[in-house]
C-alpha cells in the first residue's frame, strides 16, 4: 500500500504545481465521472439485456454502497486513520435511511420518466433543502434564494407541460407515478443533506470515516430491503444470466465512487462556489448526451424550461461572491496542515444546505 500511496501523492503533487492544470483535472474528473454515471444509469434502468429489463433498483443501491464502503475503508487504511466511528452509530444510521430511500426513488423514477426529466427535476433540490433548512436548522433565506427557487419551479413546470416526459418503456399514466417518485427523491434527499449537517455538527472526522459508516448502514438497509421484498435472489439470477448487466452495474458503482472522491477534493480545494458551477455544467451536458445517445426529442418549450433552470442555477452560483477563507487551509501547525492535505476533514459545513443545493444525487450515493 505504501508504494501505491507514494505514487498517488507524487502524481497529485505534480498536478498541484500548476493551479490551472489542477483545476482542469478536478473539473474533468467530476464531469467525466458523473456524466458516465448518468449514461450508465439510464442504460441500466431503461435498456434491455437479452430482451429483459433490469428492475431491481435496491440492488443498484446495494452495489453502489458496497463499492464506496470498500474504497473508504481502503483510504482509511492507506492513510493510517482511525477506523472507529467518531459519531454515535445512530447518527450514521439516521442519515443512511433517508439516503437509501432517496436513491431508490431516483433509480425507480427512471422506469417511468425520461432521464432529462429526472435530471432537470433534481435541479429543484434547493427547494426542499430550503424547506428543511427552515424547519430543522431555523435558517433564513434572502430574496435571491426565493427568486431562484421560483425560476427553477417555473422552468420544471414548463418542461412538464410542453412535451413528453415519460420513459420509453413506460405506460401512458406511468409518468405521473414517476413524478411522485421524483418528489419523494427531492424530499428525502433534501432531508438527508440538512439532517447530516445537524447530526455531525461538532464532530471532527475525516470524510472517509463518515462515508464508511454511512455507506455501511446503507448497504445493510439495502440488503434487508432486497431480502424482505424477495428480490435479492432474482437480482443475482438476472446478473448471472446477463453478465453484461453486472459489468454495467460495476462501472456505474465505480463512476459514482470515483466521482465522490473528485467531488470531495474539488470542494476542499476550490470551494463550493466553483463546484456548483461545475455541477450545473455537468447536468446540462448529461441532458444533451442523453438526448443524443438515447433519442429523447425535446420540444421548444422544454428547451426553454431547461435554459430557465440552468440559468437560475448559474446565477445562483455566480452571485454568491468569493468564498470565505477556510481555516483548514491555514492550519495552525505543520503537522495539522500535512494531515489535512492528505485527508480532508469533515466539519459542520459538509452537507450544509447551501452546498447541498448544488450537489446532486451522487454525493454519498
Amino acid at each position: 500500500m505504501g508504494g501505491v500511496l507514494g505514487l498517488m501523492d507524487a502524481f497529485m503533487a505534480r498536478i498541484k504545481v500548476n493551479e490551472r492544470v489542477h483545476l482542469a483535472w478536478c473539473c474533468a474528473g467530476v464531469i467525466g465521472c458523473l456524466v458516465a454515471y448518468g449514461v450508465l444509469q439510464e442504460h441500466i434502468m431503461q435498456g434491455t439485456f437479452g430482451g429483459e429489463t433490469f428492475t431491481f433498483s435496491l440492488f443498484l443501491v446495494l452495489c453502489n454502497r458496497l463499492t464506496t464502503m470498500c474504497v473508504a475503508l481502503s483510504m482509511l487504511l492507506m492513510y493510517g486513520q482511525d477506523l472507529r466511528p467518531v459519531a454515535p452509530p445512530y447518527n450514521y444510521a439516521a442519515v443512511s435511511v433517508s439516503n437509501v430511500v432517496a436513491t431508490f426513488c431516483q433509480y425507480e423514477a427512471l422506469k417511468h420518466v425520461s432521464f432529462p426529466m429526472q435530471t432537470l427535476g433534481k435541479c429543484a433540490k434547493m427547494i426542499p433543502v430550503m424547506i428543511w433548512g427552515t424547519i430543522i436548522m431555523r435558517k433564513k433565506y434572502g430574496p435571491k434564494d426565493y427568486l431562484n427557487a421560483l425560476l427553477i419551479t417555473l422552468g420544471c413546470t414548463l418542461f412538464l407541460m410542453t412535451g413528453s416526459v415519460k420513459s420509453k418503456h413506460a405506460g401512458a399514466d406511468s409518468s405521473i407515478f414517476g413524478m411522485g417518485l421524483m418528489l419523494g427523491y427531492l424530499g428525502f434527499d433534501g432531508f438527508t443533506s440538512t439532517f447530516q449537517d445537524k447530526l455531525f455538527k461538532g464532530y471532527q472526522m475525516t470524510i472517509y470515516n463518515q462515508i464508511l459508516y454511512v455507506t455501511s448502514f446503507s448497504a445493510c438497509f439495502s440488503l434487508l430491503g432486497l431480502i424482505t421484498a424477495g428480490q435479492f435472489m432474482p437480482a443475482i439470477s438476472f446478473i448471472t444470466r446477463h453478465p453484461e448487466a453486472l459489468a454495467s452495474i460495476m462501472a456505474l458503482s465505480g463512476a459514482a465512487t470515483i466521482g465522490q472522491l473528485f467531488i470531495s477534493h474539488t470542494i476542499k480545494t476550490f470551494g463550493a462556489l466553483l463546484f456548483a458551477t461545475v455541477m450545473t455544467t455537468r447536468q446540462f451536458i448529461s441532458i444533451l448526451l442523453s438526448c443524443i445517445l438515447f433519442a429523447h426529442p425535446l420540444s421548444g418549450g422544454q428547451w426553454v424550461g431547461t435554459v430557465m433552470v440552468f440559468g437560475a442555477l448559474y446565477y445562483k452560483s455566480l452571485s454568491r461572491g468569493p468564498p470565505k477563507p477556510k481555516a483548514v487551509d491555514g492550519a495552525p501547525n505543520g503537522e495539522a496542515a500535512a494531515a489535512d492535505e492528505k485527508l480532508p476533514l469533515v466539519h459542520a459545513t459538509v452537507g450544509a444546505p447551501e452546498a447541498a443545493a448544488a450537489v446532486p444525487e451522487e454525493t454519498l450515493k
